[in-house]
This record gives C-alpha cells, structure tokens and sequence, in this order.
C-alpha cells in the first residue's frame, strides 16, 4: 500500500504545474472572451445573492458590498487628475495683436499633479514603484522552528521565527503559556542603513515600524523583516519638509538585503 502510495506521489503534478502548462502551451482560444463574459454576469450573480438572503446573513452581505463600492469610488477619486489654470510660453504671434489683446497673458489649460498629491494617490491605491518589485516565497520551514514544550516534551504548538524582527519600544512578552510565536532577542533590530537614492547617501535611521512583508500578512503583523519588506523609518533628522513646509517625520523604505545573512538590515527610501 505505501509503494502504491508513494507511486502516486511521484506522478502526481508538482509545484507551479499550471502556470508551467500555460507557458508551454498556452490558453484556450475563447479564454479572453469567456473570461470577459464570465465578468460581465458578475454583477448580476452578485445581485441575485443580494435579493435572494434575508435576516442577518442580508446584512452582512449588503455592508460588505457597500464597503466594496466605497472602496472603488475612493479609488477612482483618487486616480481623477484637476483641471488648472499654466501660464502659457512667451510666444510672439504672428502679425499685429489688437490693443486690447497686448497686456492678456496667453493661458492653457492643464492638469495639474503636485508631488504631495501623487504621494498620496500612490499611497491610497497602495502601489508603490519599489526597487525589488518580487521576491522568492519562503517555506514556513524556512521561517519557523518547532519549539517543543511541556514535561516530556510532547506539544509541538510553540514556534521560535529563525528571522530578523522588529518589536515596539514597549513591547512585553507573553506569558510562556500564551507565546505561540517567539521572537529571540538576539534576532531583534531597532535600526537599518537606509539609503537616499537621489542623494546617494546611506543614514543609520531607527524602525518605526513593519508596514508590509511581503510574504505574508502574518509576519507583517509579527514584524519580521525579510528581503524586500517595507519598513517605516524615522527621518527626522534628515531634515525633509513637505512642498507646505512641515517636517516630515517617517518615510517608507524597502530591505535590500536578507538581514539574517548580513546581521544588519540595508534599506532604500521609498522617494
């Protein structure tokens, strides 16, 4: 039966078999167009759900739609671009100009983005132009250890994270019995080398904050810092002010380098 089993195993598809298919042979031929009208019944689908539930199931499904618009029309909001007002180039017309036309300045009409709105537009639609755009997956193998506990120990539930971590200033342990996850604090970091793109210079700048790993949503909550994660950094010392004048005081920057390799963690500010 094991032979049998592990006969199976073997011929079974393995790793990323279906995007490797795709590579190598393509899509149907009416995939677009399925894919398109398959879309297009959505809505529809979605508001036979919405009339067809009552009761609290109703609610929650309705809240949840709500959400969902909301979300959208922020979104779109905030990828609509102003219309305004530029002073057009110096330009001499050709032949003469009617006295009332001689002191009218030439105006265009422009769209216009200042720096601060495209920050926060990138920031709300949550996309940023990163230096390391992918990054290699990591086993929870990789991540973790297994911490066994107990007399003879027989529980298996305790897990020690093999990577660098962040943790706040006032951070406080669990009791052992509550501390699933267990961040060594020789592995702990409050500072990276940050570097300035724009001036080529790198700073010893304190963490803030794990704002993204993009491995997971759970070592971003658990603050492990992996290659290609987004930190929050404290920049005020390197005297940055906004196009209004105030002091900025924490800017996104993205690890570089694997910190559990380098025992120091390499960063590029987000610009």
């Amino acid at each position: 039966g094991d032979k049998k089993n592990a006969r199976q195993r073997l011929t079974m598809p393995q790793n990323e078999y279906i995007e490797q298919h795709r590579k190598r042979f393509g899509r149907r031929f009416d995939h677009e167009e399925k894919k398109r009208k398959k879309e297009g019944r959505d809505p529809h689908k979605k508001s036979v759900v919405a009339q067809r539930l009552r009761g609290i199931k109703a609610k929650l499904y309705n809240r949840k739609r709500f959400v969902e618009k909301a979300e959208m029309k922020k979104t779109l909001r905030v990828h609509e671009e102003k219309d305004a007002k530029q002073k057009e180039p110096e330009t001499v017309p050709e032949g003469a100009v009617p006295a009332y036309l001689l002191d009218r300045e030439g105006v265009s009409r422009t769209k216009v983005l200042s720096n601060m709105i495209k920050q926060k537009r990138k920031e709300k639609a949550g996309k940023w132009q990163v230096p390391i755009p992918k990054v290699k997956a990591m086993t929870e193998d990789e991540m973790f250890k297994i911490q066994r506990s107990g007399l003879r120990k027989k529980k298996a539930w305790k897990r020690v994270i093999n990577k660098i971590t962040f943790v706040g200033e006032d951070f406080t342990r669990k009791p052992p019995k509550f501390e699933r996850f267990i961040r060594p604090s020789g592995l702990r970091m409050k500072k990276a080398h940050v570097t300035h793109p724009e001036l080529k210079t790198t700073f010893c700048l304190d963490i803030v904050s794990v704002k993204k790993n993009p491995q997971s949503h759970m070592y971003t909550s658990l603050g492990v810092i992996t290659k290609g994660t987004i930190l929050e950094v404290n920049v005020s010392e390197l005297g940055l002010v906004t196009q209004t004048g105030k002091v900025v005081w924490a800017k996104y920057a993205q690890v570089t380098n694997n910190p559990e390799m380098d025992g120091c963690i390499n960063a590029v500010l987000l610009v």
